[in-house]
């Protein structure tokens, strides 16, 4: 059976697309385009609202959003993904200081809302398609490639705000959208590296003082393979915001403002005081956010095998201690570890499905495709990935 390897549309094929798509349904052609990617994260899961260190890199797999200012104060939106709630196409006022801007149905029309409810800026109303190559619901966060398109969109509609705004206030508004109007307590981490990626290179981002640092992933014999399970999940269930409270409350009886500021002795310490589930819960993210500085490091130093010695440390600490994995990502953990050349592999997003991440030599991508997919029960999607450019303008000249 041949490994179902996507082919990563262009953003030059995704703007074609969007820009027709707009002329059909607007009568007219798109005057300004912006495009934000999705993420993976290489190492440091659920540690973002822990205030602790995340490690990802901006993926080739996009969101694209074009369209024109308009004048009628009404904005509408075509969305051309498939996976996505209906209706596929909107209309809203563009809300006033005295007038809310209310969230409802379509879901993914939050999104776009959102970051208009909470745009720096002066708001004009527009038309705009928006396309995507994130797969959604895959933990790869097609929720802040949307947000960040969508900011950097309304960028142009205002010019001379957005050169007065930073990068990070930019995303901090995309993570208040998904807060209120996804219903969302996601951490920073999407959102900033949406914004600020960067080509060949991770981000080290420290989610306490909010400051980031470029970490070169640029070797030609080394690759990163993203694998869909294609199982979907839904993370604004119980599951997220019941680990979050534990994380808090843990952090507030051992005296701390977050478990950044916590170790291992402290948990010790207070074992006695917290039930065996946050317990462990607690003893990932500590050890998560150790992980996650040891590898930055790791990659600065090329030194490969270590790096995936703790992410397959991160895999076994999400399943067994913070409990967000499942059988689909155990498996195509366990398959691609079995391949030689392969450095490290583990559970990537919120959990309870979407994506593994695996870092390995280039040499060995098409034995790792063929042994995953002889492997997994499922259907798995790969994409080859290598770390590409945060969020931008697009010229339609």
């Amino acid at each position: 059976m041949a490994a179902n390897k996507a082919e990563i549309r262009t953003v030059d094929e995704l703007i074609q697309q969007a820009c027709d798509a707009f002329k059909g349904q607007f009568g007219a052609q798109p005057e300004i385009a912006s495009c934000a990617p999705g993420r993976v994260n290489l190492i440091g899961e659920h540690t973002d609202y822990n205030d602790g260190f995340v490690f990802p890199m901006a993926l080739p797999l996009v969101t694209v959003m074009v369209g024109r200012r308009t004048n009628s104060r009404n904005c509408r939106v075509l969305t051309l993904a498939e996976a996505v709630d209906d209706p596929k196409y909107v209309e809203f006022h563009v809300h006033s200081a005295e007038e809310h801007l209310e969230k409802g149905t379509p879901k993914w029309a939050n999104y776009v809302k959102g970051v208009v409810a909470n745009f720096i800026g002066t708001l004009y109303s527009f038309d705009a398609v928006i396309i995507t190559s994130v797969p959604i619901g895959g933990g790869v966060s097609s929720s802040a490639s949307i947000e960040v398109a969508t900011y950097i969109f309304l960028d142009q509609l205002d010019p001379v705000a957005a050169s007065k705004v930073s990068k990070k206030d930019k995303a901090l508004a995309c993570q208040k959208a998904e807060h209120i109007y996804a219903g969302m307590p996601c951490g920073i981490m999407d959102q900033f590296i949406s914004m600020m990626g960067d080509e060949g290179h991770a981000l080290l981002i420290d989610c306490r003082s909010m400051m980031s640092r470029l970490v070169p992933l640029k070797d030609p014999n080394v690759v990163v393979l993203v694998t869909n399970s294609n199982v979907k999940h839904e993370l604004t269930g119980s599951e997220y915001p019941t680990r979050r409270r534990q994380c808090e409350t843990a952090a507030q009886l051992m005296g701390k403002q977050s478990l950044r500021e916590a170790t291992e002795k402290d948990l010790e310490e207070h074992k006695d005081k917290l039930n065996d589930e946050t317990y462990r819960r607690v003893r990932h993210v500590i050890r998560e956010i150790a992980r996650t500085e040891e590898a930055a490091t790791a990659l600065e130093n090329n030194n490969y095998k270590r790096f995936g010695e703790l992410m397959v440390e991160s895999h076994n600490s999400l399943r067994d201690d913070y409990e967000v994995s499942c059988p689909e990502l155990d498996q195509l953990v366990e398959a691609a570890l079995e391949v030689k050349g392969v450095y490290g592999s583990r559970m990537t997003g919120g959990g309870f499905g979407g994506c593994t991440v695996t870092l390995l030599h280039k040499n060995s991508i098409d034995k790792a495709l063929e042994h995953v997919q002889m492997r997994y029960k499922g259907a798995p999607t790969f994409y080859v990935c290598a770390a590409s450019s945060g969020a931008r303008s697009i010229s339609l000249k």
